[in-house]
């Protein structure tokens, strides 16, 4: 079962993901994605979907166009935990793959 980060934890890996906004009770990160055009944004969702299903991680987003934004939170513990920082990097990685800003 996942465990809610220490507050030092959030820190530190937060300095990992500049492009990230953790919320004011520091229990949820956000992102907003840009790609060229709807398909790149949703075939992004696609790839984001196959992962969450794949460790039982499901984001909370919105699509508009060619914008997908991004809430990472656990809900189980009440906060990040080791799960959100996995999917956020690996959204990263997916984004960056497609040329998304």
């Amino acid at each position: 079962m996942a465990e809610r980060l220490t507050e030092t934890t959030i820190s530190s890996e937060m300095a990992e993901l500049p492009d990230w906004t953790i919320n004011t009770d520091h229990t949820a990160v956000s992102r907003q994605f840009t790609f060229r055009n709807f398909n790149q944004a949703f075939g992004f969702m696609t790839r984001v979907a196959m992962l969450a299903e794949q460790i039982n991680h499901h984001p909370e987003w919105a699509n508009v166009y060619h914008r997908v934004t991004v809430t990472l939170t656990t809900h189980d513990v009440g906060g990040l935990s080791e799960l959100d920082i996995k999917m956020a990097h690996a959204m990263n990685t997916m984004a960056a793959e497609l040329g998304a800003s």
